[in-house]
């Protein structure tokens, strides 16, 4: 099974969201619902980035190894050497 890191960006807030799944559609749309959590400030979050891991142990590292960044720039650039 696959794990995914991802990263969202609401224009609304302007504010990117780092997060871990095994579901990137199923937890996009959890992130849309009415809910409770910083995601739920906004409800134009769209999906700028993701990376596959095979192990959620890996993915868990991986998304707290970006979260300690603490840089948007980082962020930005990450998404931008993507495309």
């Amino acid at each position: 099974m696959n794990y995914y890191v991802y990263i969202l960006y609401s224009k609304t807030l302007d504010k990117y969201y780092i997060g871990s799944t095994k579901d990137i559609d199923v937890r996009l749309e959890k992130h849309l619902s009415n809910h409770k959590g910083f995601t739920s400030k906004a409800k134009d979050w769209v999906l700028k980035y993701q990376e596959v891991f095979y192990s959620n142990s890996d993915s868990l590292k991986r998304e707290l190894q970006i979260k300690n960044w603490k840089s948007r720039k980082m962020i930005e650039k990450l998404i931008n050497n993507s495309i």
